[in-house]
Formats: structure tokens, C-alpha cells, sequence
């Protein structure tokens, strides 16, 4: 009996998550999959097992592009990202006094503390022809003429960078600070110099936290809206865009849906890519 009142226990603490994720995120995902197979006929919607939506995906080159701008942008942002994240978190971790690390911390996420939609303006701001970037190069005499740097995936990869690399430098920072010193000193006593020691040790030992920033950023970047809409331009739409273009000027439910279904099934291939380093529980 005390087993089975454990279970019972168990499950009642879990229920409220279970239901919450049930109602959430099941229920919308059945609906939206089965709405991916269905067909407009003028403006009524037909249910159906129909796969012309994805078909279509396929066979409409302006569809497969926004899927390969968005993998294109997304894995150009993660890969950066984490080039610009390990180091700042190594400095924070390992160059900057103990008292002092909450503080570099706090420096660090200052940007999450500004509203997403005011990043993107005053990135569109810092890279317009006459924005900042582009009046010091002139300035300096570097260029003749102003760069057309905003409306670019240029400045789409910049805004996320931007907000990406904050995210990478705290897991990867959780992992370096529990990295005891002792493992560094062993490799140098084995003769390895600070690069070796860097490559066979500290890097498979961070490899979990850096792998599970670059997931979050991942499935954080390739289904944002906001930065692509604001710093892109329209010049190349991602798939977040083209979702909005359907629902909001076409009203295509169904072709929308079928959207959407792709883009969980990139999240999805990109979690079992990484499942392997996947430690949450390290943030």
C-alpha cells in the first residue's frame, strides 16, 4: 500500500505539468498536424488526409528557400555565437576575481533587460547609411561612400548574435565554474601546454553546456519573427515570415500548418543531434 500511495503521490504532483503541457502544446501540435494535411477550397477548409500542402512546400521554390535562408541564418548565428561566447565566458570564469564575477555576469545580461523589439530598431538604427557604423568608417576614411548594411541577413545575424551570445555565455559559464582547477593542473604535470590541455580536457568537459546554449539558440532563432522582420528587410524571408505572409494575407491555414510541422521537425532533428551533450540541468 505505501508503494501504491507513492505512485498515487507521484502522479498527483506531476498531474498540474502533465495537463498544462497536454492542453499546451499536444493538443495544439494534433491539431495544427492534422490541419497541415488539410485543403482550402475557396475559403472553406476541407479535413483530410491530403499531403498537396507539403507538396507544395517542395514544388514552390519561394517556400524551400525561406527554409534554407532559416537554416542558413540559424546555424551562421549559432556557430558565431558560441565563437564569441566561449571566450568571454573563459575571461568571466577564470581572468576576472571571484567577487567580481557577479558583476561581469550582470554587465553581461544587461541586454535581456531591454525589449526585444527595441534591440532590433536600435540595431536598424546603428546600421542605416547614415547610422553609426557606417559615419565613423566614413569618418575615418575607410569607405567613400555608405555601406548598405540594414535590410541585410547581414544585420538579421547581428541582431541575434547580439542577443545569443548573452544566452552561451551563461551556460558555458556554469560549466567552466565547475571545472575543478585540479583537472588543468594534472594535464600540465603530464607535460601538455595550455592548448592541449584546452583541447583534451576543458573543451570535452564544456562541451555539454556549449551544446546546450547552442541548442536553445537554435530552436530560440530559427522560429523568431521579430529580428528577421525588423533587420531583414523583407529581402529574404525565413519561414517564421512566410508563416505570417499565409496567415495574414492569404489566411492558408493549412500551408501555414504544414510550415509549422516543418520547422518542429528541424527542432527535432537538431535535439537528437545534440541529445548526445544535452545536460540541462547544467544551466
Amino acid at each position: 500500500m505505501t508503494a501504491r500511495a507513492d505512485t498515487i503521490r507521484g502522479w498527483g504532483f506531476a498531474a498540474p505539468a502533465l495537463v498544462w503541457t497536454a492542453a499546451f502544446f499536444v493538443v495544439p501540435f494534433v491539431v495544427m498536424a492534422a490541419m497541415s494535411l488539410a485543403t482550402l477550397d475557396g475559403r472553406t477548409l476541407i479535413w483530410g488526409l491530403h499531403p498537396d500542402n507539403y507538396l507544395e512546400l517542395a514544388s514552390k521554390a519561394y517556400l524551400a528557400r525561406a527554409i534554407v535562408v532559416s537554416l542558413e541564418i540559424t546555424l551562421t548565428v549559432t556557430v558565431v555565437s558560441v565563437m564569441l561566447a566561449y571566450p568571454l565566458a573563459w575571461i568571466i570564469a577564470f581572468r576576472i576575481p571571484p567577487r567580481w564575477q557577479r558583476l561581469a555576469l550582470l554587465l553581461a545580461i544587461l541586454p535581456f533587460w531591454t525589449s526585444y523589439v527595441v534591440r532590433s530598431y536600435a540595431w536598424l538604427l546603428v546600421l542605416a547609411r547614415d547610422g553609426v557604423v557606417n559615419q565613423a568608417l566614413l569618418g575615418i576614411g575607410l569607405i567613400d561612400e555608405p555601406l548598405t548594411l540594414a535590410n541585410t541577413r547581414f544585420a538579421t545575424v547581428t541582431g541575434f548574435v547580439h542577443f545569443f551570445v548573452m544566452l552561451l555565455t551563461l551556460t558555458i559559464y556554469a560549466n567552466l565554474v565547475q571545472l575543478s582547477p585540479n583537472y588543468r593542473k594534472a594535464a600540465a604535470d603530464l607535460g601538455a601546454n595550455a592548448f592541449q590541455t584546452f583541447r583534451h580536457v576543458v573543451l570535452p568537459l564544456t562541451l555539454p553546456g556549449i551544446m546546450t546554449g547552442a541548442f536553445l539558440t537554435f530552436v530560440l532563432c530559427i522560429g523568431d519573427y521579430i529580428t528577421p522582420q525588423i533587420l531583414g528587410g523583407n529581402t529574404e524571408l525565413t519561414v517564421p515570415q512566410v508563416i505570417m505572409v499565409q496567415l495574414g494575407r492569404r489566411a492558408d491555414f493549412p500551408l501555414a500548418s504544414a510550415l509549422a510541422v516543418v520547422l518542429m521537425g528541424l527542432v527535432t532533428l537538431a535535439y537528437l543531434v545534440m541529445s548526445r551533450w544535452l545536460r540541462l540541468d547544467r544551466l
